[in-house]
């Protein structure tokens, strides 16, 4: 056989190649062999198996979705801080069951109330690099995770605030064996500047200033403390009081020092947005609206395939339109797409005609060129020039349904990992304001993500939830920067159109494209396709892609959930 059809058999069998264990999970990794998780009541998927657990037991003693992702949230800033907490920012789908009804909250970070356009120039006024913005105070953007909880809370929460913060406390106190994904996270921070504040290095080092290593105990005593005064008093503490304080103090290191003040923390607020829907193959594929890109990017790759034939299971042929709708939802993206409550947007970004005639410029057996944005339909249009992605994956995503049918997708996020590296009552803060353009202009037009004060940062988080009929049938989400999009994009097909387990489905190796070359995920059967697709013309890269896919499926016989075999996440339920 031909090495090109070779690989193509091998992709379309598309079982996942099983590499020797590594003890460096994230930078090569082994796919287990996983099922599906089935539960009749209730279930949450989440990134860490105590995360998980901490919701399975709020919803066991009656808890509502809204009650576990508290639960959830809070653990996952213990146990798996180079990824998410409350130093950062958050988007969450809900669905409510009684009024039948999908919400979007946006947490997300926003930029100082003094950060101008020139905020990421340096003295030369060039844009300075990117690992110079992030390492200190002037990356951290005001937080929304705790505001964002609290408000999905108040409006859905059955259980009283203060107990879903005990699992968390209880842990943090009494400690727990470090990962072998934790340490080699930890190790490979220290290399780009963990170890720069006392705090921080004081946390994640031995008494002897050596990192800490897998089996080492964790404990985080400060944050047990600042997690019961926010049990007891609310977000107050954290938006107005002592903790706030803390916060602006923080952020003024010695280099790099940033510009927050009480006044910016005082004035956040949570945003309640239209969720984004985009109809496929006969369901609504419904997630965030800007200031995340997500939803808007994940239905144009979707309704850019409505017409191609993308077959009954993985194959050549769709793999290559992907990554040519891709190219061009990207495009879209990298022009128009910011926080639309400072720069107008096309309304038509998902307008069918508009879609239908970006989907003829796909080449049905050649790779185009990097593409450029379309003309959508707007009401006012501007002249904007675009950026390039750039956001690091320091970000978790988790799954719930509860006992009363209410749902929650939540995609939550510090930035990069480890965020700013800057430490403050045992919780990491973000460094969100490298999300937006470093430069503000290019031939002399606006980029429509550079920075403003107030603002948030432009995002890629996809949190999902896909609706038959006018009801829930899968929740869905990932952490990857700017790759999210490409993640839960191929999971959604591999489940609605190729009938796959969602297991099986997140399980795939990954095919990404971001307007660019094309990445095939390593050590799985995607990098079959490297020779098939170089004769189309795809440049192509096999890397590392080191998803955190968390799904649940409702279906009649009950609920089936999966967590990402790449990360150390679980599904539980009953």
């Amino acid at each position: 056989m031909r090495p090109a059809l070779a690989a193509l058999a091998l992709c379309i069998g598309l079982t996942p190649a099983i590499a020797q264990q590594d003890p460096q999970p994230e930078a090569t990794y082994a796919l287990t062999e996983r099922e599906s998780v089935h539960a009749t009541d209730f279930m949450v998927a989440a990134a860490h198996p105590l995360a998980a657990e901490a919701g399975r037991a709020v919803l066991s003693a009656g808890g509502s979705a809204a009650d576990a992702a508290v639960a959830v949230q809070m653990m996952l800033n213990l146990v798996e801080p180079q990824s998410s907490g409350i130093g950062g920012g958050a988007f969450l789908l809900y669905w409510d069951s009684s009024a039948k009804k999908l919400t979007s909250l946006d947490g997300r970070e926003t930029a100082p109330q003094s950060a101008t356009p020139e905020y990421w120039l340096g003295p030369d006024g060039a844009p300075v690099g990117f690992w110079d913005a992030v390492i200190g105070g002037k990356s951290v953007g005001v937080p929304g995770t705790l505001k964002l909880l609290e408000a999905a809370h108040a409006r859905h929460g059955r259980l009283p605030w203060a107990s879903l913060f005990d699992a968390a406390i209880l842990r943090a106190e009494a400690g727990f064996p470090v990962s072998p994904r934790l340490a080699f996270s930890i190790q490979s921070a220290m290399e780009k500047g963990l170890g720069s504040f006392d705090a921080t290095a004081k946390q994640f080092s031995r008494a002897d200033g050596t990192p800490l290593q897998e089996g080492d105990r964790f404990e985080n005593r400060d944050f047990a403390r600042a997690l019961r005064l926010i049990a007891a008093e609310g977000s107050g503490p954290f938006y107005r009081g002592a903790i706030a304080g803390d916060i602006v103090a923080s952020v003024r290191t010695p280099t790099n020092p940033g510009v927050l003040t009480m006044e910016d923390l005082a004035a956040y607020e949570v945003v309640e947005r239209a969720p984004v829907c985009a109809p496929f193959h006969g369901y609504e594929i419904c997630g965030m609206g800007p200031p995340s890109s997500g939803g808007l990017t994940v239905g144009q790759i979707l309704m850019l395939l409505e017409g191609q034939d993308l077959g009954t299971g993985p194959n050549l042929d769709a793999y290559h339109f992907f990554t040519e709708a891709a190219k061009l939802a990207y495009a879209d993206r990298a022009l128009f797409m910011a926080d639309s409550d400072f720069v107008d947007m096309p309304e038509g970004l998902l307008n069918a005609d508009y879609l239908a005639a970006r989907a003829a410029l796909i080449n049905q057996t050649e790779a185009g060129e990097k593409a450029v944005a379309g003309d959508p339909p707007w009401k006012d249009a501007m002249l904007l020039a675009p950026d390039a992605p750039r956001e690091r994956p320091g970000t978790s995503h988790f799954v719930i349904v509860d006992g009363y049918g209410d749902m929650v997708s939540m995609t939550t996020t510090i930035e990069t990992g480890f965020g700013s590296r800057v430490m403050t009552n045992g919780f990491l803060l973000n460094n969100e304001l490298t999300d937006f353009s470093f430069a503000p202009e290019k031939d002399g037009k606006p980029v429509a993500n550079r920075v403003e004060g107030g603002k948030r940062p432009r995002s890629s988080m996809a949190p999902t939830i896909v609706l038959k009929d006018g009801a829930p049938v899968l929740l869905i989400g990932s952490p990857g920067g700017s790759r999210i999009i490409n993640y839960v994009a191929q999971s959604l097909i591999a489940i609605l159109v190729w009938g796959m387990d969602p297991q099986q489905a997140i399980s795939l190796g990954h095919v990404v494209n971001r307007n660019g070359g094309t990445d095939l995920e390593e050590n799985t059967a995607a990098a079959g396709l490297e020779l098939p697709l170089s004769a189309r013309g795809h440049e192509i890269t096999v890397r590392n892609l080191n998803s955190g896919l968390h799904a649940i499926q409702i279906t009649p016989d009950g609920l089936i959930g999966a967590a990402d075999p790449r990360r150390e996440g679980v599904a539980l339920g009953e």
